[in-house]
């Protein structure tokens, strides 16, 4: 799984796991919901990152916003992550140094500015905001940039 998978299971798992709560099973299998345990390995093996469209998340969607926030509640701040990719990598307790961004930058096709530039952070930050959006997240406007 690359960084984006990362990013969405944390903020995507908080909801999941409270659609979840109390049902026998979890997730059940390893395979993400709406996803085939066939599809997973075929895209692994042509050396591709897995995104199912989580057809849960698309029919339960997920409050990016509401999510976070209550992240950065719970750790007392969480700086500027609606703007700032680094901010929002450390509240997800994920690596937010330039390997893991330049990682981030190729895995989503970014290609502005230099690594570790303003100007590519912040394409960054966009394309993952974009990318929760087009997976069943409900990204605020403040967080698109």
């Amino acid at each position: 799984m690359g960084l984006f998978g990362s990013i969405r299971d944390k903020i995507f798992g908080k909801k999941r796991e409270a659609d979840q709560t109390g049902q026998a099973g979890g997730l059940g299998g390893g395979v993400p919901a709406g996803g085939s345990a066939q599809a997973q390995p075929q895209a692994q093996q042509q050396g591709q990152p897995y995104y199912p469209q989580d057809t849960a998340a698309a029919t339960q969607s997920v409050d990016v916003g509401a999510v976070l926030s209550e992240m950065a509640a719970t750790k007392g701040g969480g700086g500027n992550y609606k703007t700032s990719i680094v901010d929002l990598l450390k509240l997800l307790d994920l690596d937010s140094g330039l390997g893991a961004r330049k990682e981030l930058a190729e895995e989503l096709g970014v290609k502005a500015g230099e690594h570790g530039s303003a100007e590519q952070n912040i394409a960054l930050h966009k394309a993952v905001m974009d990318k929760l959006a087009a997976n069943g997240g409900i990204v605020p406007d403040d967080m698109r940039n």
